[in-house]
């Protein structure tokens, strides 16, 4: 951005909307957006939580300002720490709950069982976790529990039918159904009944494939960043590992990590406790994670290790790198998912993305109801 729209924009956040049409935003459309969203957070804690602006002298003929409905307490905190440096965001939250009283949502369960359990709020109730206590934390840990629920009956039928009901293209089929043709396999058989002639392809022979469930076992090492920045994220794959420990072929083992790595195995069908082990924020060490995922592989040639992070390594490259290339060398699938939620726009560290994807690994976002045909396809 233009270090003159920078100046300005900053002396915009300060004075708030009392400056109206004196002092605008400028830069670019999504520069705009972004200053005009920061303001609006920044109005609802100093103005509309203490009743008037702080940042200016209380004037009723202020311009610009928000209605209190614009944003709820979830909302706000969820949004705060997306726009703000991080070191700002825990400024502006300890202000919401030391100073202008938004310590409702940690001292009283009553007011979290009356905002509507969805995504935003468990978003929120992951980011205050550690400091909620008793009633409370109790109250968020169904909180978490029922968002849980809801997103696996909502996900579950289409990622275990991606999984299961892919076409088993090594065997036939007694029913011959239309759906179930092999296409592939019905022209490459005929081929030589290609009449020259009238240029047409003659179906002498034509092959079905049959839908069966694959119960060789296959293994399947998820590693979740607690990086706060992949929150929608960690949500999302701790329900899917949920769904894919319930088939009867895979082996799930699921770990979180930042600078440390915790094996969340025993809960990988628990998706609300270890959503509630996660710690979001500090350092992210990526090279020990997948080092750690390379020391669970018994079997290589049926193992998928995914790794859902932004690939912001903190630690040294090079650890990441070598043992990456161990991983594909073994013969295991490897993936990097630098997204995994409904949105999937992630923003990743692309150098190092294309370095790994160099290597044979895959990188990219998939949503929620592709990531079942992305594994279907791993292993079939």
């Amino acid at each position: 951005m233009n270090n003159k729209f920078t100046a300005v924009n900053r002396w915009r956040l300060i004075l708030g909307g009392f400056s109206g049409s004196q002092l605008q935003f400028g830069g670019s459309g999504r520069d705009v957006q972004s200053f005009s969203d920061m303001e609006q957070l920044l109005d609802y804690l100093y103005g509309n939580a203490q009743g008037s602006d702080v940042r200016s002298e209380e004037d009723s003929s202020r311009e610009g300002s928000l209605a209190p409905s614009a944003i709820t307490a979830a909302e706000w905190i969820t949004k705060v720490r997306t726009l703000f440096p991080k070191s700002t965001a825990e400024v502006l939250e300890k202000h919401a709950l030391e100073e202008f009283n938004m310590t409702e949502l940690l001292a009283d369960k009553s007011v979290l069982e009356q905002m509507k359990p969805d995504m935003e709020l468990l978003k929120t109730v992951l980011q205050l976790k550690h400091l909620m206590h008793g009633e409370v934390l109790d109250t968020a840990r169904r909180i978490a529990k029922q968002v849980a629920e809801e997103l696996r009956h909502k996900l579950e039928n289409d990622v275990k039918r991606s999984i299961i009901g892919r076409l088993d293209r090594n065997s036939s089929s007694p029913v011959h159904s239309a759906r179930n043709i092999d296409m592939h396999k019905t022209i490459r058989r005929n081929l030589k009944n290609y009449d020259t002639a009238s240029g047409q392809l003659v179906l002498k022979d034509i092959f079905f494939s049959s839908r069966v469930k694959r119960f060789n076992k296959k293994h399947i090492i998820i590693a979740i960043d607690e990086s706060g920045s992949m929150l929608g994220s960690v949500i999302y794959s701790a329900v899917m590992a949920q769904i894919i420990s319930q088939l009867p072929f895979a082996d799930v083992r699921l770990v979180i990590f930042d600078t440390s790595v915790v094996d969340l195995s025993g809960n990988a069908d628990d998706p609300a406790q270890v959503l509630m082990s996660v710690q979001l924020g500090g350092g992210t060490d990526i090279g020990k994670a997948v080092r750690y995922c390379e020391s669970l592989m018994s079997a290589p040639s049926s193992t998928c290790v995914i790794v859902v992070t932004d690939l912001y390594e903190g630690a040294d490259r090079r650890v990441l790198l070598n043992t990456s290339r161990n991983i594909i060398g073994s013969g295991a699938k490897l993936s990097f998912l630098t997204a995994l939620d409904e949105a999937a726009e992630p923003a990743y560290d692309r150098n190092l993305g294309q370095i790994l994807a160099d290597m044979g690994a895959f990188v990219g976002a998939l949503t929620p109801d592709s990531f079942g045909d992305y594994i279907g396809r791993i292993f079939s």
